[in-house]
């Protein structure tokens, strides 16, 4: 269930221009603006069909717009409904999506395809309150889909609106905390127009606005529908919102990947089910130069180095060493490395690879 809105004493760094922004007309101009100047030819936008739009905000979910708009086109084709998704296999639906990265979306929009057919008759539940249960869909992409397919008056809080929000409202308070961050839940379901059936323009302009006007850097302030009751504008410092102390601390990996080739096919293995590339396909990856010449070593071939990948991941940064062997036979492979599959290099669409090795496999 939602956590109700916060009740007590507001934090006055929190409490900003409440009396400035009324909900009613920062709600009509942006929903005013919306129809106006707000996007309105995303092939996503002109559907009230929850599967596509679910499909939408799960892509879009740390993924440009531009990027977004050719996987989309192609996941529908080949998984137009969410009974063809439910039935496919996982390695296909991984396939499909390889090169959208953030791979547990994938695996949780399988996993909630299945949970719609087997527990909703097939049919998306219709509150905010009930797509939250379903794999992967937090608070703000539930109400997304709620609003936008069954007009739900249900507040989203993603990361582009909490910029707009944080911004109009001079809301100062650390999102890092989780108090104030049920604040601002708070704030923006006060904000909510009145009329169920304003709640997709509605939603739709708040998000238009933080992905074409409010940006992280060097927002487009005369052109915001909000700029008159603007906080940070005012302020003159719209960059210094939202605030949110606690950073990811990052580290660093280091891996040779081996890649081993005979007769136009290449030797892969599968990810665990958890983890970094989980489910996916990959070249064996050895903790050092060492333990990659011990295996080679099987094999009387020439081991070429291919040129130093340099991958960023959330929370690491990570250097893979890629080593090339061609052999003449597939015997001690498997005995070698454990267990895997020898892929051809030309049909590598059909299975579900990690970006930078789909790109060193298919330079050649």
């Amino acid at each position: 269930m939602f956590p109700p809105a916060p009740s007590g004493r507001t934090p006055a760094s929190a409490s900003g221009a409440g009396a400035t922004a009324t909900k009613a007309s920062l709600a009509e101009r942006v929903v005013t603006w919306q129809r106006t100047h707000g996007r309105h030819g995303l092939p996503w936008q002109r559907e009230r069909d929850p599967y596509r739009v679910w499909l939408s905000e799960i892509m879009l979910q740390q993924t440009q717009v531009s990027t977004v708009l050719a996987y989309y086109a192609r996941f529908i084709e080949r998984f137009p409904d969410v009974a063809a998704l439910a039935r496919a296999a996982l390695d296909d639906v991984l396939a499909a999506w390889a090169g959208l990265g953030y791979y547990s979306r994938a695996r949780n929009l399988h996993r909630s395809a299945q949970a719609v057919m087997a527990e909703h008759g097939g049919r998306f539940p219709a509150s905010a309150e009930q797509l939250a249960t379903l794999p992967g869909i937090g608070r703000s992409t539930a109400a997304a889909i709620a609003a936008f397919c069954f007009g739900e008056r249900a507040a989203i809080l993603d990361g582009n609106v909490k910029r707009v929000l944080t911004r109009v409202l001079g809301f100062s308070a650390d999102l890092a905390v989780a108090r104030h961050e049920r604040v601002l839940w708070a704030r923006a379901c006060e904000l909510l127009p009145p009329a169920s059936t304003d709640m997709p323009t509605y939603t739709q302009g708040l998000m238009d606005l933080g992905a074409t006007v409010c940006l992280a850097r060097k927002p487009n302030c005369l052109l915001c529908p909000l700029q008159g009751d603007c906080v940070a504008r005012r302020e003159g410092r719209p960059e210094a919102y939202p605030v949110k102390t606690r950073k990811l601390k990052r580290t660093r990996r280091e891996h040779w990947w081996l890649w081993l080739e005979h007769a136009g096919a290449v030797w892969l293995q599968q990810r665990p089910a958890t983890g970094v590339w989980a489910g996916l396909w990959s070249l064996p990856l050895l903790d050092d130069e060492a333990a990659l010449g011990a295996v080679v070593r099987r094999w009387p071939v020439p081991v070429e180095p291919q040129p130093l990948i340099e991958h960023a991941l959330t929370h690491f940064d990570w250097t893979l060493h890629p080593r090339r062997a061609v052999l003449d036979s597939v015997e001690g492979v498997e005995a070698a490395l454990g267990p895997g599959r020898w892929i051809a290099l030309d049909a590598l669409d059909t299975v579900g690879l990690p970006a930078p090795l789909k790109k060193l496999l298919t330079a050649r």
